[in-house]
């Protein structure tokens, strides 16, 4: 199964739910499931500046796994961080999210 996480909440949705949890089972390829795509929204889209220890961890395992990393246009735009994501992101809205899925659709998505 494909799935496609959505980073929405604010607080320890990244630092916990993704840096603790996700991301150390992607490492060490026991997830279960196909990851295909993150995007983060608000606050959640400081994980993606270049040198976030969590952010560099990501980008590494999703350069491996072919999966895609982005964050909320709006977001990165008003935190002034577009330009300074881990190698790999990208920035955009729904229709670029969507267009990027597209070739590799996941089954689920999953809003954290």
């Amino acid at each position: 199964m494909k799935v496609a996480y959505i980073f929405s909440t604010q607080g320890h949705s990244v630092s916990y739910k993704l840096g603790q949890m996700i991301l150390p089972q992607l490492e060490d390829d026991a997830h279960g499931v196909e990851v295909v795509g993150m995007f983060f929204f608000e606050d959640n889209n400081y994980v993606l500046v270049e040198g976030d220890p969590i952010g560099e961890r990501l980008a590494k395992v999703a350069k491996e796994k072919g999966m895609l990393l982005m964050g909320c246009d709006k977001c990165c735009y008003e935190r002034q961080i577009d330009g300074k994501l881990v190698e790999g992101a990208t920035i955009g809205c729904f229709p670029n999210l969507y267009g990027a899925l597209s070739g590799n659709m996941p089954d689920q998505v999953i809003t954290l």
